[in-house]
C-alpha cells in the first residue's frame, strides 16, 4: 500500500478525539505524467477519499452544529481516507466581490434557516466550535476545515458544485450548464480566480481542484449556451487558464457531460463539435492538452452510481466506465489518444447495512477498481445530516434532513453502517492502494 492507517469505525468522540496530528502522506506539489500522479519527491499518488459537501444555502461546510471540525476531519482520517472533495458554491464568491464582503456566521444561517432557528443552530456551531463566533465569515469557516485537515494530513480537492448555492442536481435548477439562469460564466471563471488564489496561499493541503459538478442537459426554455462539447471545450479551458495562472501548482481535474458520465469524445482525441442551427454551428476544437501550459496538471473525473441497471454484470459495468473515459488509464488502448490520471469523483449508495450486497454495483466497483489502476476516488458522502436540504422523497426543502448516504449516523457521532464501510469503503481502498 502506498497509504496505510489503522481502521476506526467509530463509536464515539473519544476514539475520534485520540488521532491528532498526522504529516501528509505526499510532498506538495503535484504533478501528472501519462495516468499518473506523482508527489514532488516523484512518488506515486493516489487518492482515495470522501466528500464534505460546503456549497448548500448555509455555504459552510456540513455538520458544525453536531461536531468540531476536529473531531469530524479525525473521523475521516480514521477511516483510512487521504483526501476530501470539499465543494463551494460561486454564490459565496460573489457576495464577498458584490455585496461589500463575505458573510457572517449568524447572517448565513439565519439566511438558510431563518430566523429562530438559524439562532439555534448558531449557538449549537459556536458551541462545538469555539474558535468561531457569531461575526466569523463562511471563507474563515473553510480555512479552518482546510487547516484541519492539513494537520491530520488529509489533502483538499477543492470542487465548485452550483453557482447558485443549493443542492444538486437537476435539469430545471438553474445551475445546469454554462449561461443557464444561474450559471454565469465569467461569474464562474472569476469565482474560481478568487478561491484557487486563496486556497494556494492559505490551506497547507490544497492540492486539486474539480472546475464543474456534473454538467447536464437543461430543461427546455433555459438560456443556456448549446450543449455540445465545443462549448465544453471554450469554458472549461478557460476556467482551467485562470486557475492555473493564480494556483499553477494545483492538478486541474475536467468532468464531464452527462452528469459527468462519459468524457468519450475527449478522450478519444475527436472533434469536439458544436450543434446545427445554433451558435455554435459549424464549429469545432480539440483538446490539445499538451499545448495547454498546464499540461502536467490534468486530470479527468466521471460519477457513477447504479441508478440504471443495478443488476449488470461485472464485465458490462466494466465496460461502460472504461468507454466512458476510464480507457485514458490504458496506454496500450489505441482508441485513447489521450493517457492521463482519472478520478471518481462521486460514486456511493444508502448506508443500511444491506444495500452494499443487494445489487451488483458495489461488487462490480471494487473489481474494476483492482483492474484499472492507477485511479482515485472519492465517495459520497460523509455527511449524516445537512442544515437544510430537498428531500429525495417529498422534493420538500426540509432542515436537519437525514442524509441515508453519508458514512456518518445523523449527529456526526458513529459510523452509519459499520457492516456497510467493511464491504465497500475498506474494500475499495484495498482494491486501489493494492
Amino acid at each position: 500500500m502506498l497509504f496505510s492507517l489503522p481502521v476506526f469505525l467509530f463509536t464515539g468522540l473519544s476514539t475520534a478525539a485520540s488521532l491528532t496530528h498526522n504529516a501528509l502522506p505526499w510532498k506538495l506539489p503535484f504533478h501528472v505524467d501519462g495516468p499518473h500522479i506523482y508527489s514532488a519527491k516523484n512518488q506515486e499518488v493516489q487518492y482515495v477519499g470522501t466528500n464534505w459537501a460546503a456549497h448548500q444555502e448555509a455555504m459552510i461546510p456540513e455538520g458544525l452544529q453536531y461536531s468540531s471540525i476536529k473531531d469530524i476531519v479525525s473521523k475521516i482520517r480514521g477511516f483510512n481516507l487521504n483526501v476530501v472533495r470539499l465543494t463551494f458554491a460561486i454564490e459565496m464568491v460573489d457576495d464577498i466581490l458584490d455585496s461589500g464582503g463575505d458573510v457572517t456566521l449568524e447572517d448565513t444561517l439565519t439566511n438558510a434557516l431563518g430566523a429562530t432557528n438559524g439562532s439555534i443552530i448558531l449557538k449549537k456551531v459556536l458551541k462545538n466550535n469555539p474558535q468561531f463566533n457569531k461575526r466569523t465569515t463562511r471563507l474563515q469557516v473553510f480555512d479552518a476545515a482546510a487547516k484541519e485537515l492539513a494537520r491530520q494530513g488529509i489533502y483538499v480537492h477543492l470542487d465548485n458544485h452550483m453557482s447558485k448555492a443549493l443542492w444538486c442536481c437537476g435539469g430545471g435548477d438553474g445551475n445546469t450548464w454554462f449561461g443557464d439562469t444561474d450559471f454565469d460564466v465569467a461569474k464562474w471563471i472569476r469565482g474560481w480566480e478568487f478561491m484557487a488564489k486563496h486556497a494556494s496561499k492559505k490551506w497547507p493541503s490544497f492540492a486539486s481542484v474539480g472546475l464543474r459538478n456534473e454538467l447536464r442537459k437543461p430543461d427546455a426554455g433555459s438560456t443556456a449556451e448549446p450543449y455540445d462539447w465545443y462549448t465544453w471545450h471554450t469554458h472549461m479551458t478557460a476556467a482551467a487558464d485562470a486557475v492555473h495562472a493564480v494556483a499553477p501548482d494545483a492538478l486541474i481535474t475536467f468532468s464531464g457531460l452527462n452528469y459527468d458520465v462519459t468524457l468519450s469524445p475527449v478522450i478519444q482525441g475527436q472533434l469536439l463539435n458544436g450543434t446545427t442551427g445554433t451558435s455554435t454551428a459549424g464549429k469545432s476544437a480539440l483538446f490539445t492538452p499538451y499545448s495547454y501550459p498546464y499540461a502536467h496538471k490534468i486530470v479527468f473525473e466521471l460519477h457513477k452510481y447504479d441508478f440504471e441497471n443495478t443488476q449488470a454484470s461485472c464485465s458490462d459495468f466494466g465496460a461502460s466506465l472504461y468507454n466512458n473515459g476510464y480507457k485514458t488509464l490504458n496506454e496500450s488502448d489505441s482508441s485513447a489518444k489521450l493517457h492521463y490520471p482519472m478520478l471518481l469523483s462521486e460514486w456511493g449508495f444508502i448506508q443500511n447495512g444491506t444495500y452494499w450486497n443487494q445489487t451488483t454495483y458495489n461488487k462490480c466497483l471494487i473489481e474494476f477498481m483492482g483492474k484499472y489502476r492507477p485511479s482515485g476516488w472519492m465517495q459520497w458522502e460523509v455527511a449524516g445530516s445537512f442544515y437544510r436540504k430537498t428531500s429525495y422523497a417529498t422534493g420538500v426543502q426540509v432542515q436537519d434532513l437525514d442524509e441515508a448516504w453519508g458514512l456518518l449516523d445523523h449527529e456526526w457521532k458513529k459510523t452509519r453502517s459499520p457492516v456497510t464501510v467493511e464491504n465497500s469503503l475498506q474494500k475499495m481502498i484495498d482494491a486501489t492502494l493494492k
